[in-house]
């Protein structure tokens, strides 16, 4: 069964089409890229799985469902959204903000039962926090704060994860810490991992499958061989590009080229 079947979608913001008949089938247990230039429509996208917008046409399955039938109870005890940047002025603690990922499996003024926080403690201990379990989220660096909300995302027990620029303001060993986490999580949980990235590098060596999108339509669905073409990276990113494959280690490289380096 597909985590994520995407069908003609469509939406228009603000007088401009965002998105424009956007197909997609992600398969369950599978690590999905998503990559394009600024304004593609990568966030958008994000946002219409997670319900957070409705698209003005096409349609949305999660597990085989429509998303439209389930209700925002439902939808979080399935999917898991992870933002961009986790909040800096947030007072709660660790072991705090993880718990509230318990929030959809609880009954309305609820308290946590000692399974919650068994699996509060355990998606800690997973994402290497559990020392920080008494320490502020305002009070962590944002490599810790990252961890922190990927727990949180993890003690939610979703089948499916949705983040946007997870890694974006980490330095390189943060963000492979991340990363290694999510494929790991893929791998050991069949957890279903769809990522933003501008990161081409990271989207080569993390991606099953990446969709390169451009002006709001899929200009390119598959594996990184397939997407990652120099001719269709210099064409939708408009820049000139190098794109090398790492013949020891088996995976792409790209940079783009600086017009100091150019030779036209």
């Amino acid at each position: 069964m597909n985590a994520v079947q995407v069908k003609g979608l469509g939406l228009k913001l603000g007088g401009r089409q965002v998105l424009t008949d956007l197909s997609l089938s992600v398969a369950s247990g599978e690590f999905c890229v998503v990559i394009g230039p600024n304004g593609s429509g990568k966030t958008t996208l994000l946002r219409l799985l997670a319900a957070l917008l409705v698209p003005e046409s096409g349609k949305i399955e999660l597990f085989g469902q429509p998303l439209g039938r389930y209700s925002r109870r439902q939808l979080a005890r399935v999917l898991a959204l992870v933002p961009q940047q986790a909040p800096t002025d947030f007072p709660f603690s660790v072991r705090e903000t993880v718990l509230m990922g318990r929030s959809p499996h609880l009954g309305l003024m609820a308290f946590e039962r000692a399974t919650d926080l068994a699996l509060a403690a355990e998606a800690m201990a997973f994402t290497d926090v559990s020392h920080l379990a008494d320490r502020r989220l305002d009070q962590l660096s944002g490599g810790e704060r990252q961890r922190v909300i990927i727990a949180r995302a993890i003690c939610q027990q979703p089948r499916l994860i949705l983040l946007d620029e997870p890694t974006a303001a980490l330095d390189p060993a943060h963000q492979i810490k991340i990363l290694d986490l999510l494929e790991r999580l893929r791998q050991e949980r069949g957890v279903t991992v769809i990522m933003v990235s501008h990161d081409l590098n990271l989207a080569a060596l993390y991606g099953d499958r990446l969709l390169l999108l451009c002006e709001g339509r899929a200009d390119r669905v598959g594996t990184p061989v397939e997407v990652l073409e120099r001719a269709r990276l210099e064409r939708v990113y408009g820049c000139t590009m190098v794109v090398e494959e790492d013949r020891r280690n088996g995976f792409l490289r790209v940079s783009p080229v600086p017009a100091r380096y150019r030779k036209d």
